[in-house]
């Protein structure tokens, strides 16, 4: 283990490490700089080898969707044979154009990844250096189940062509431009498909973990903020021993400790506000169009779930598997959107137990800045789906309830 663990570290060796703003952030997106380095879509590395590998991989998967694209519109002659390819063709899609838009907005995901280092948030005190790996061990852990469930679920692809009654079969439809069902060529086209295939699968991943990721760190932002703002007057009062609170209150230099801290954190709090709001904006459009083709591809999984059970064992747990990504996946990212709207409401009730009403709020200023921070609290910020929908939970269980009354009515329509 400590052998595969060595390999792994120095194979995906990625100069994002190299760059990265301190340890906080080394700490919180390693696993994902290294997988982005893997997968060829790390935009840290420019040598001219990882340039090469990276354009091939891209070049691959450029290829492999045309050869889906053609593959459905001159060969496809039945419902089952259009669902599968649809499947297969929305979520890469859907990924290429997530991962066009993450590009276009770059220097807003280097600023999120560097944003809790450069802000100087205050995680010297045992509980917030508990919330930190709290959060840390929780993006680690998601990310390995993304990334696990996708592997799998690419694993089953792969076996299917092997063990299904078809001589020459892939995995999935593609065209090549040439018969492959021959001995001699078989092996060549299913070795090419395999490798654009995971290829595929992974630029599929990489996108998810991104997403997921940045979220995770905002929210650990927001939980590390709050609870400097409820002990704000324990943090102040370190210096200050053998005085208690009323003296406090009184003692000059007490209040210029106060009132800095208390101005350092509203701005830190306006920082955040203003780095999720930035978030918003490049994941709004994206995910409008995640939102759609998530609900026809849980729909389609669903159809081929349903019709695959009594046909083939394998191609049941690869729609299976392939339902429980599109799901999960969708599932992720709108639980952390609805994290963020709850932590950045949090912050209000953080200032309410702050330990204001012990005089503090008489100092000059305080009381304006206490309110200034309650008022921004009190409206949650909320990110959308292109404004249409919210990314929530509820917005997650609509979908899924929309998404199997299509199913219901694409089966009576196959009955029919």
């Amino acid at each position: 283990m400590v052998l595969l663990t060595s390999l792994w570290r120095t194979i995906t060796h990625t100069k994002a490490l190299e760059d990265s703003s301190g340890e906080i952030e080394t700490t919180f997106f390693e696993s994902l700089y290294r997988i982005t380095y893997i997968a060829g879509l790390s935009n840290s590395d420019h040598s001219f080898f990882y340039k090469l590998y990276s354009n091939t991989v891209k070049l691959i998967i450029a290829t492999f969707i045309m050869g889906e694209v053609l593959y459905m519109i001159t060969i496809v002659s039945s419902l089952d044979i259009a669902i599968e390819q649809m499947n297969a063709i929305l979520i890469l899609l859907m990924a290429v154009f997530r991962y066009k838009y993450m590009r276009m907005h770059e220097p807003v995901y280097k600023k999120l990844a560097t944003s809790m280092q450069f802000s100087n948030l205050d995680t010297s005190t045992p509980a917030r250096k508990a919330l930190v790996e709290y959060w840390t061990e929780r993006s680690e852990t998601y990310l390995k189940l993304m990334v696990g469930l996708g592997s799998v679920t690419l694993a089953i692809w792969d076996v299917y062509p092997l063990v299904d009654d078809i001589d020459y079969n892939l995995n999935v439809g593609l065209w090549l431009g040439v018969d492959f069902s021959r001995p001699s060529r078989y092996p060549i086209a299913y070795t090419l498909n395999i490798v654009a295939f995971h290829c595929a699968g992974m630029f599929i991943m990489v996108n998810d973990t991104i997403m997921q990721t940045h979220l995770i760190h905002l929210v650990c932002q927001y939980t590390v903020l709050a609870d400097c703002f409820e002990n704000i007057i324990v943090d102040c009062e370190k210096d200050f021993e053998g005085l208690s609170r009323d003296q406090l209150v009184r003692d000059s230099r007490f209040r210029e400790v106060y009132i800095f801290r208390l101005g350092l954190l509203v701005e830190q709090h306006k920082n955040i506000l203003m780095h999720t709001m930035e978030l918003r904006k490049t994941i709004s459009l994206p995910m409008l169009g995640q939102m759609a083709a998530s609900a026809m591809q849980i729909c389609f999984s669903g159809y081929q779930v349903a019709t695959t059970l009594t046909v083939s064992l394998t191609k049941f747990s690869m729609s299976l598997l392939f339902l429980g990504y599109n799901s999960f996946e969708l599932f992720v990212l709108c639980r952390w959107c609805n994290e963020i709207k709850i932590q950045s409401e949090n912050i209000s009730y953080a200032m309410y137990c702050s330990g204001w009403e012990c005089g503090v709020a008489t100092m000059a200023g305080v009381r304006a800045r206490l309110m200034l921070v309650v008022t921004r609290a009190s409206k949650p910020l909320v990110l959308t789906a292109g404004g249409i929908t919210d990314l929530s939970l509820e917005s997650y269980f609509n979908l899924v309830k929309t998404s199997y009354s299509a199913l219901t009515v694409l089966l009576r329509l196959r009955h029919e």
